[in-house]
Protein backbone atom coordinates (compact mmCIF):
# COMPACT_ATOMS: atom_id res chain seq x y z
CA UNK A 1 0.00 0.00 0.00
CA UNK A 2 2.88 2.23 -0.50
CA UNK A 3 1.32 4.60 -3.54
CA UNK A 4 -1.53 4.89 -1.43
CA UNK A 5 -0.09 5.79 1.89
CA UNK A 6 2.14 8.35 -0.12
CA UNK A 7 -0.48 9.76 -1.40
CA UNK A 8 -2.45 10.79 1.49
CA UNK A 9 -0.21 13.22 3.01
CA UNK A 10 -1.14 16.75 1.33
CA UNK A 11 1.23 18.41 -1.48
CA UNK A 12 2.23 14.54 -2.54
CA UNK A 13 1.65 13.30 -6.04
CA UNK A 14 1.95 10.16 -6.56
CA UNK A 15 3.00 8.76 -10.44
CA UNK A 16 2.58 4.77 -10.95
CA UNK A 17 4.24 2.66 -13.75
CA UNK A 18 3.53 -0.98 -14.62
CA UNK A 19 7.37 -1.59 -15.12
CA UNK A 20 8.88 -3.09 -12.43
CA UNK A 21 12.02 -0.89 -12.52
CA UNK A 22 13.61 1.49 -10.32
CA UNK A 23 15.56 3.09 -13.37
CA UNK A 24 12.01 3.42 -14.82
CA UNK A 25 10.74 5.07 -12.11
CA UNK A 26 13.55 7.95 -11.21
CA UNK A 27 13.07 8.75 -15.10
CA UNK A 28 9.72 8.74 -14.83
CA UNK A 29 9.45 11.23 -11.65
CA UNK A 30 12.03 13.19 -13.37
CA UNK A 31 9.44 13.42 -16.80
CA UNK A 32 6.26 14.77 -13.88
CA UNK A 33 8.46 17.15 -11.27
CA UNK A 34 9.01 20.40 -12.83
CA UNK A 35 11.07 21.89 -9.77
CA UNK A 36 14.98 22.04 -8.84
CA UNK A 37 17.03 20.87 -7.30
CA UNK A 38 15.62 17.55 -6.78
CA UNK A 39 16.39 14.91 -4.28
CA UNK A 40 16.53 11.19 -5.44
CA UNK A 41 16.09 8.92 -1.98
CA UNK A 42 15.50 5.66 -1.92
CA UNK A 43 12.17 4.28 -0.01
CA UNK A 44 13.91 3.18 3.50
CA UNK A 45 15.63 6.47 4.34
CA UNK A 46 14.84 8.62 7.19
CA UNK A 47 15.78 12.17 6.15
CA UNK A 48 14.26 15.29 7.82
CA UNK A 49 13.37 18.27 6.33
CA UNK A 50 16.23 20.73 7.66
CA UNK A 51 18.92 18.57 6.00
CA UNK A 52 16.85 18.49 2.68
CA UNK A 53 16.64 22.16 2.73
CA UNK A 54 20.95 22.64 3.89
CA UNK A 55 21.77 20.05 0.85
CA UNK A 56 19.56 22.03 -1.68
CA UNK A 57 21.09 25.16 -0.48
CA UNK A 58 24.64 23.88 -1.44
CA UNK A 59 23.34 23.58 -4.87
CA UNK A 60 21.48 26.80 -5.38
CA UNK A 61 25.21 28.77 -6.63
CA UNK A 62 27.07 27.97 -9.40
CA UNK A 63 29.88 25.99 -8.65
CA UNK A 64 28.06 22.21 -7.54
CA UNK A 65 25.94 19.93 -9.47
CA UNK A 66 24.89 17.17 -6.62
CA UNK A 67 25.33 16.75 -3.02
CA UNK A 68 24.14 14.05 -0.18
CA UNK A 69 23.51 14.85 2.87
CA UNK A 70 25.98 12.83 5.68
CA UNK A 71 24.16 9.43 6.65
CA UNK A 72 24.80 6.99 10.12
CA UNK A 73 23.79 3.11 9.83
CA UNK A 74 20.95 2.13 12.03
CA UNK A 75 22.13 -1.25 13.14
CA UNK A 76 19.86 -1.84 16.09
CA UNK A 77 18.52 -5.12 16.19
CA UNK A 78 21.31 -6.86 13.48
CA UNK A 79 23.20 -9.56 14.42
CA UNK A 80 26.62 -9.27 16.09
CA UNK A 81 28.81 -9.93 12.14
CA UNK A 82 26.74 -7.26 10.66
CA UNK A 83 27.06 -4.97 13.01
CA UNK A 84 30.69 -5.60 13.21
CA UNK A 85 31.09 -5.22 9.17
CA UNK A 86 29.34 -1.91 8.93
CA UNK A 87 31.76 -0.77 11.69
CA UNK A 88 34.56 -1.91 9.60
CA UNK A 89 32.84 -0.30 6.34
CA UNK A 90 31.78 3.39 8.14
CA UNK A 91 35.89 3.81 8.99
CA UNK A 92 36.40 3.62 5.42
CA UNK A 93 37.71 7.11 4.23
CA UNK A 94 35.70 6.49 0.73
CA UNK A 95 32.87 6.46 2.81
CA UNK A 96 32.75 10.10 3.66
CA UNK A 97 33.83 11.14 0.21
CA UNK A 98 31.45 9.76 -2.18
CA UNK A 99 28.03 10.40 -3.06
CA UNK A 100 26.53 6.53 -3.20
CA UNK A 101 26.22 5.17 -0.15
CA UNK A 102 23.28 6.99 1.92
CA UNK A 103 20.54 6.21 -0.27
CA UNK A 104 19.87 10.04 -0.78
CA UNK A 105 21.36 12.05 -3.12
CA UNK A 106 20.38 15.34 -5.20
CA UNK A 107 21.27 17.40 -8.32
CA UNK A 108 21.07 20.56 -9.65
CA UNK A 109 19.18 21.47 -12.88
CA UNK A 110 22.92 22.38 -14.83
CA UNK A 111 23.79 18.84 -13.33
CA UNK A 112 21.05 16.99 -14.63
CA UNK A 113 21.40 18.42 -17.80
CA UNK A 114 24.34 16.39 -17.97
CA UNK A 115 23.26 13.39 -17.48
CA UNK A 116 19.97 13.64 -19.03
CA UNK A 117 18.45 10.66 -17.62
CA UNK A 118 19.00 7.75 -15.86
CA UNK A 119 20.43 4.42 -17.74
CA UNK A 120 19.25 0.69 -16.74
CA UNK A 121 21.86 0.38 -13.91
CA UNK A 122 20.84 -0.94 -10.39
CA UNK A 123 24.09 1.12 -8.56
CA UNK A 124 21.89 4.70 -9.87
CA UNK A 125 24.10 6.40 -7.26
CA UNK A 126 27.27 4.60 -8.10
CA UNK A 127 26.25 6.60 -11.94
CA UNK A 128 25.57 9.97 -9.81
CA UNK A 129 28.55 9.97 -8.61
CA UNK A 130 30.75 9.32 -11.33
CA UNK A 131 29.24 11.60 -13.02
CA UNK A 132 30.62 14.66 -11.66
CA UNK A 133 33.92 15.77 -10.39
CA UNK A 134 35.19 15.69 -6.94
CA UNK A 135 34.76 19.97 -7.47
CA UNK A 136 30.91 19.28 -8.80
CA UNK A 137 30.00 17.69 -5.33
CA UNK A 138 29.78 17.55 -2.21
CA UNK A 139 28.67 16.45 1.10
CA UNK A 140 26.80 18.36 3.65
CA UNK A 141 27.04 18.47 7.00
CA UNK A 142 23.50 18.18 8.33
CA UNK A 143 21.80 16.06 10.45
CA UNK A 144 22.44 12.30 8.92
CA UNK A 145 19.66 10.57 7.68
CA UNK A 146 19.20 6.94 8.83
CA UNK A 147 20.48 3.88 6.31
CA UNK A 148 18.61 0.63 8.11
CA UNK A 149 20.98 -1.68 7.48
CA UNK A 150 19.98 -5.83 6.91
CA UNK A 151 19.93 -7.17 10.56
CA UNK A 152 20.81 -10.92 9.42
CA UNK A 153 23.80 -12.01 7.43
CA UNK A 154 21.72 -13.84 4.41
CA UNK A 155 20.42 -10.44 4.02
CA UNK A 156 23.31 -8.74 4.30
CA UNK A 157 24.94 -11.13 1.59
CA UNK A 158 22.25 -10.91 -0.57
CA UNK A 159 22.35 -7.30 -0.59
CA UNK A 160 26.26 -7.18 -1.18
CA UNK A 161 25.79 -9.55 -4.16
CA UNK A 162 22.92 -6.94 -5.57
CA UNK A 163 25.92 -4.44 -5.17
CA UNK A 164 28.77 -6.64 -6.63
CA UNK A 165 26.31 -6.95 -9.71
CA UNK A 166 25.67 -3.42 -9.89
CA UNK A 167 29.29 -2.37 -9.65
CA UNK A 168 30.09 -5.21 -12.81
CA UNK A 169 26.62 -3.82 -14.45
CA UNK A 170 28.15 -0.71 -14.33
CA UNK A 171 31.64 -0.81 -15.66
CA UNK A 172 33.41 -0.61 -12.36
CA UNK A 173 37.07 -2.77 -12.06
CA UNK A 174 38.55 -4.60 -9.48
CA UNK A 175 38.88 -2.79 -6.31
CA UNK A 176 40.16 -5.49 -4.26
CA UNK A 177 43.49 -4.00 -3.92
CA UNK A 178 42.19 -0.59 -3.13
CA UNK A 179 40.09 -1.85 -0.91
CA UNK A 180 42.64 -4.16 0.87
CA UNK A 181 44.83 -0.91 1.98
CA UNK A 182 41.81 1.29 2.91
CA UNK A 183 40.97 -1.53 5.64
CA UNK A 184 44.33 -2.45 6.94
CA UNK A 185 44.58 1.59 7.43
CA UNK A 186 41.22 1.27 10.02
CA UNK A 187 42.57 -1.40 12.31
CA UNK A 188 43.83 -0.32 15.72
CA UNK A 189 43.37 -2.69 17.73
CA UNK A 190 41.69 -6.40 18.05
CA UNK A 191 37.92 -5.17 18.17
CA UNK A 192 38.64 -2.87 14.69
CA UNK A 193 40.66 -6.14 13.65
CA UNK A 194 37.67 -8.62 14.10
CA UNK A 195 35.31 -5.84 12.30
CA UNK A 196 37.78 -6.08 9.07
CA UNK A 197 37.94 -9.74 9.38
CA UNK A 198 34.10 -9.83 9.11
CA UNK A 199 33.49 -7.66 6.32
CA UNK A 200 36.45 -9.42 3.98
CA UNK A 201 34.73 -12.63 4.74
CA UNK A 202 31.17 -11.31 4.04
CA UNK A 203 32.37 -9.29 1.07
CA UNK A 204 33.77 -12.49 -0.32
CA UNK A 205 30.54 -14.38 0.72
CA UNK A 206 28.18 -12.07 -1.55
CA UNK A 207 30.95 -12.30 -4.36
CA UNK A 208 30.42 -15.85 -4.61
CA UNK A 209 26.45 -15.59 -4.50
CA UNK A 210 26.82 -13.25 -7.28
CA UNK A 211 29.09 -15.09 -9.67
CA UNK A 212 26.48 -18.18 -9.20
CA UNK A 213 23.26 -16.25 -10.79
CA UNK A 214 22.36 -17.63 -13.32
CA UNK A 215 22.96 -15.93 -16.96
CA UNK A 216 19.97 -13.90 -17.95
CA UNK A 217 17.84 -14.11 -14.85
CA UNK A 218 18.59 -11.38 -12.43
CA UNK A 219 16.94 -11.18 -9.61
CA UNK A 220 16.40 -8.29 -7.03
CA UNK A 221 18.21 -9.80 -3.40
CA UNK A 222 16.10 -7.29 -1.23
CA UNK A 223 16.90 -6.82 2.64
CA UNK A 224 13.13 -7.96 4.15
CA UNK A 225 14.86 -8.22 7.40
CA UNK A 226 14.55 -4.65 8.03
CA UNK A 227 11.52 -3.66 7.02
Amino acid sequence: DTAAIAAGFDGVRVVETSTASKTAALNLGDRTATAWPRLYLDADIEISPGAIASVFAELAGDSLLAARPLFRYDTVGASLLVQAYYRARNRMPAMSASLWGAGAYAVACDGHDRIREFPPLMADDLFIDASFSSEEKTIVATQPVKVRTPRSVHALIAVLSRQRRGNTEAGVGSTTASTVRALITTIHGPISFFDVSVYAALTLAGRRVSRRTVAGIVDWERDDSSR
